[in-house]
């Protein structure tokens, strides 16, 4: 396993994040753990969930299930950098209390407690915000933050689904209070949806943010579906059907699996390489259901994509461009 600081900081982590969001509404308890057990054996020591996770199955059962992993053998939390994000509503049934969502100081200390609950753990090593708030100021949510690692139940804050500006000033409001600031984004990046190279990961590369794309495979689009779906295998599922009914979106799909499948190269596996690729990414997040999709996903770590590839996989699917130039002179 390769390993890399989690951007400026001292934060060791593997280049490929395990993401646990099918646990519990697509993959059970047991087949969770196997997952885990395989990653850990793998070397992937960077966990990633998040409190509103389960879903169908119940809000929090993600971490439930982590937390029950961990229990199995305490060991584990050690070797494990464990990351959790809040902001969403957790009430289940009823109506949503006025306090019980987004980056307040109040909801902030209350979701930190239900995690580490559901997690079965002292501290959470990197607390992630899941989405911007508007109207909270950082003062605020950097005071929250303050508190909780001052009390150890923290260690590192990260943000997701941040714009640019929003990164400069979350992390300009931390300098002021003399404290680290964010050290993560995650960001949705892959090679379909690649906008983040405007604005978002030149600010996370120059406040020192480590880069984790969420979506590597754009939602099933990079994974090989149309040569698949051909070949009467397993539909594509959630947004991927309706993507290719745009006869643009399917050419390039196409176009794209036509070029691996000349380099003897496979999708998805090429899709996480490319990423490894780009500057300032950590690792992007997988997340498998089975586990032997973790380990078609540990290969992507061995592939290494020559210039001739790189260089059409642009053509295919070009990048904005920076800030300022991709929409002024």
């Amino acid at each position: 396993m390769e390993y890399t600081q989690l951007g400026r900081t001292g934060l060791k982590v593997g280049r490929l994040v395990l993401g646990t969001m099918n646990f519990g509404p697509q993959t059970d308890e047991a087949t969770s753990h196997a997952i885990m057990d395989t990653a850990l054996d793998a070397g992937l020591n960077f966990f990633d969930t998040a409190n509103v996770y389960g879903q169908s199955a119940g809000k929090g059962r993600t971490e439930e299930i982590i937390g029950s992993w961990f229990a199995q053998d305490p060991s584990h939390r050690d070797r494990v950098v464990l990351a959790t994000k809040m902001y969403g509503n957790m009430t289940e049934g009823g109506p949503a209390w006025p306090n019980h969502d987004k980056l307040s100081a109040v909801n902030i200390r209350r979701a930190v407690e239900g995690s580490l609950r559901r997690l079965g753990t002292d501290r959470i090593d990197v607390y992630q915000f899941h989405h911007v708030d508007r109207l909270t100021p950082f003062e605020e949510i950097w005071q929250a933050v303050d508190v909780l690692i001052q009390q150890g139940k923290i260690l590192y804050a990260g943000s997701s689904n941040f714009p640019g500006y929003k990164i400069a000033q979350a992390n300009e409001a931390a300098a002021r209070r003399g404290m680290v600031g964010l050290v993560s984004e995650q960001c949705h990046y892959n090679l379909f949806e690649r906008r983040a190279e405007m604005e978002v990961i030149p600010a996370a590369r120059e406040y020192g943010l480590g880069v984790i794309p969420w979506s590597p495979l754009a939602g099933g689009l990079l994974g090989g579906v149309v040569r698949r779906t051909a070949e009467g295998g397993r539909r594509a599922g959630g947004r991927t059907p309706g993507r290719l009914a745009d006869p643009t979106v399917r050419a390039r799909v196409a176009a794209y699996e036509d070029l691996l499948d000349r380099h003897g190269l496979d999708p998805g596996e090429t899709a996480l390489a490319w990423l490894l690729t780009r500057p300032g990414v950590t690792g992007p997040i997988i997340g498998p259901r089975t586990p032997e999709q973790l380990t078609s996903a540990l290969r992507a770590l061995e592939l290494r994509l020559g210039e001739e590839v790189l260089t059409a996989l642009d053509e295919i699917f070009p990048g904005p461009g920076p800030a300022p130039e991709a929409f002024a002179w």
